[in-house]
């Protein structure tokens, strides 16, 4: 069974860093492209950034590009998200997705077919 679970977030303040963790099971982990999306309250879920753990490309969202980065580790079957330089407007619960690479790189984030429950950041003075 596919899984994936999120954890990592928080409450800190504006300027604080957070590190996200994707911790996957259930697939071949280097076949596979993770994302990361989130929703903020009474918004639409956005797709922010991905990596493809077939080639190490990675993508970002302009919102979160220079303050935020992917990588993996396929030891652990585990992907991160360091978020830096965090403001009010990256409040939102955060999710991981995952689709193979082949077919990730023509879709959209948020259209993987395999997430599961996210976390939640808070960033507030």
């Amino acid at each position: 069974e596919v899984q994936l679970q999120a954890s990592g977030g928080g409450l800190v303040q504006p300027g604080d860093s957070l590190r996200l963790s994707c911790a996957t099971s259930g697939f071949t982990f280097d076949d596979y492209t993770i994302g990361w999306s989130r929703q903020a309250p009474g918004k639409e879920r956005e797709g922010i950034s991905y990596i493809s753990n077939n080639d190490g490309s990675t993508y970002y969202h302009d919102s979160v590009k220079g303050r935020f980065t992917v990588s993996s580790d396929n030891v652990k079957n585990t992907v991160y998200l360091q978020m830096n330089s965090l403001k009010p407007e990256d409040t939102a619960v955060y999710y991981c997705e995952a689709d193979f690479s082949f077919r990730a790189r023509d879709i959209p984030i948020t259209e993987y077919p395999v997430w599961g429950q996210g976390t939640q950041v808070t960033v507030s003075s």
